[in-house]
């Protein structure tokens, strides 16, 4: 593009993202399959978590249910990427991904921290 003072000036079009609807649907099939096949995985290692209790369990199930939680995000993140239609769009969906699991993590860690500083509590009590 050329501005009335003769100097050019580039113009900024964001490419599409062209990706076949077959593709877009293959890709949201293997999500679905992934995303079962972790949900049985997280359902047996619950099952086995509780058959065999010990002073750690209660710690292990909630980082067990923060993997399985980030997963599920992870699996919703690549869903709305499949629809992503253009670059800005997909750096978009990235950058909310990205930030949600920022904060989760921080979360996860505090909480996690708390079940580790009680039980320590827990387990010297009446030794001293």
């Amino acid at each position: 593009m050329v501005t009335s003072s003769g100097t050019r000036r580039a113009i900024m079009i964001e490419p599409k993202l062209e990706v076949p609807a077959e593709l877009r649907d293959l890709a949201e099939k293997t999500i679905d399959q992934a995303e079962k096949a972790f949900g049985m995985f997280f359902d047996a290692a619950a099952k086995s978590m509780s058959s065999i209790p010990s002073p750690g369990t209660e710690i292990s199930k909630q980082a067990l249910n923060f993997t399985e939680q980030n997963l599920k995000a992870a699996f919703e993140h690549a869903r709305k990427l499949v629809h992503a239609t253009d670059l800005q769009e997909a750096l978009r969906i990235q950058s909310e991904f990205l930030r949600s699991q920022f904060t989760n993590a921080g979360e996860h860690m505090r909480q996690i921290s708390g079940e580790v500083m009680s039980a320590a509590r827990d387990a010297t009590k009446g030794k001293f």
